[in-house]
C-alpha cells in the first residue's frame, strides 16, 4: 500500500497529467492498495459445509486448503475468525494428521474428520502461537478449523456427520 500511495503522490507532481486523470488514477491506486492490504493471505472462495449434530444441522462457510502452501499457512497471521467461518484442510488420502498453532493468533477448535465424513476427534480451544503438536489420533481425511468454543456452542461431537463434497456429499 505504501508503494501505491507514494506512486499516487508522485503522479500528482507530474505536470504532464491532466488534473482529472491524476485524481482518478491516484484514487484507483489508493483503493487497490487498501484492498490488497485488507485481504487475508491466501484468501479463497468460501464453500458451505454442514455438520449434523443431535441439536440439528450447523452450517459453516469454509475456505479450502488443498495445496501444500495453503495447508502450511492455514489461518496463520489472521487476527480474527468470524463465527460460522472456518478453513477445511484436505489431507487425501486418509492419514494420521498433526497440526500446530505456530503464528496463529486466534484460538481454534480443530475438528478431525474421517474419509466417510464422520468426526474422529475434536481438539477444543487450542492455544494460540503454540508449537505443541495436535494429532488426529487416528486416520483423518480432513481437518476443519473454526473459532474456539464452536464445538461446545453447537454440541458438535465425535461421530457427528460432516456434509461437504470432499466427503462425497452435497
Amino acid at each position: 500500500m505504501r508503494f501505491a500511495l507514494r506512486f499516487a503522490i508522485n503522479l500528482d507532481r507530474k505536470a504532464a497529467w491532466s488534473v482529472p486523470t491524476r485524481g482518478w488514477l491516484a484514487a484507483i491506486l489508493v483503493l487497490a492498495g487498501l484492498a490488497i492490504a485488507s485481504a487475508p493471505a491466501g484468501a479463497a472462495s468460501f464453500q458451505p459445509l454442514e455438520i449434523a449434530t443431535k441439536n440439528g444441522v450447523q452450517v459453516f462457510s469454509v475456505e479450502m486448503a488443498t495445496t501444500e502452501q495453503e495447508k502450511q499457512t492455514g489461518l496463520m497471521y489472521r487476527k480474527e475468525l468470524a463465527d460460522g467461518k472456518g478453513m477445511l484442510f484436505d489431507f487425501n488420502p486418509e492419514q494420521e494428521v498433526s497440526m500446530w498453532m505456530k503464528n496463529t493468533y486466534v484460538p481454534l477448535d480443530m475438528i478431525f474428520i474421517r474419509a466417510d465424513g464422520r468426526i474422529l476427534r475434536i481438539a477444543e480451544n487450542t492455544e494460540p502461537l503454540s508449537t505443541k503438536i495436535i494429532s488426529s489420533q487416528g486416520p483423518a481425511r480432513a481437518v476443519l478449523e473454526v473459532v474456539a468454543g464452536t464445538a461446545q456452542k453447537y454440541g458438535i461431537r465425535p461421530g457427528d456427520r460432516v456434509a461437504h463434497p470432499l466427503f462425497g456429499s452435497k
